[in-house]
């Protein structure tokens, strides 16, 4: 399946997706605040990869300065993120070929939006992510932590566990390193949180 077609499974799911996880109060306390502090620390324009229905743009915008951009590539999430946050920057996109300049944006979020790439294709969209960053720009990813490249079900689609030991295998070939790495299991959540924060070299 590709991402086009996997956008096409969370429009088919928009509604109950955002029933659900489309505000951040509907989200982890622990979450909210990683992210709030690594926003604090970036500097420039923020690429939110895989925004969905807009809930972590819309905080990124509110909890810093700076513009954020938004690309997803379900047009039902967008449709949704452009109806209630209308200043947003937003945008359908592949996260394998962004349509951002290189070195354009200080720090990009990627909040469980690799979770559905085969691990063959992984490679070329951390290359994207890594253009995009300028020399000294912030990655924050989120992702399911266990045996790395396993498949499990998932509601919308295939899903894959990784491990912050071979993320960053991968990203160093990309020229950023891990600076903090983190995993949880919250109560009541079936799968383990992971968490990596890595700077461009």
């Amino acid at each position: 399946m590709t991402r086009t077609e996997i956008g096409a499974s969370y429009d088919s799911r928009a509604d109950e997706y955002i029933d659900l996880f489309g505000s951040v109060d509907q989200l982890s306390g622990a979450d909210r605040d990683l992210i709030a502090g690594w926003r604090a620390k970036v500097s420039g324009r923020i690429l939110d990869a895989g925004c969905g229905p807009g809930q972590w743009s819309r905080f990124l915008a509110e909890t810093g300065t700076g513009e954020v951009v938004g690309v997803d590539a379900s047009s039902g999430f967008l449709s949704s993120a452009r109806a209630r946050h209308r200043d947003l920057a937003l945008a359908r996109a592949d996260l394998a070929a962004l349509p951002l300049a290189d070195s354009s944006v200080g720090g990009v979020l990627a909040w469980y939006s690799i979770i559905h790439t085969p691990p063959a294709g992984l490679p070329s969209i951390l290359s994207e992510l890594a253009r995009v960053l300028t020399p000294g720009g912030s990655l924050l990813l989120g992702y399911f932590d266990g045996t790395p490249e396993e498949p499990f079900d998932h509601a919308v689609h295939t899903a894959y566990y990784w491990s912050a030991q071979a993320l960053g295998d991968l990203l160093a070939e990309h020229g950023l390193v891990i600076g903090h790495a983190e995993t949880r299991q919250d109560p009541g959540v079936r799968r383990r949180h992971g968490e990596l924060i890595a700077t461009l070299a």
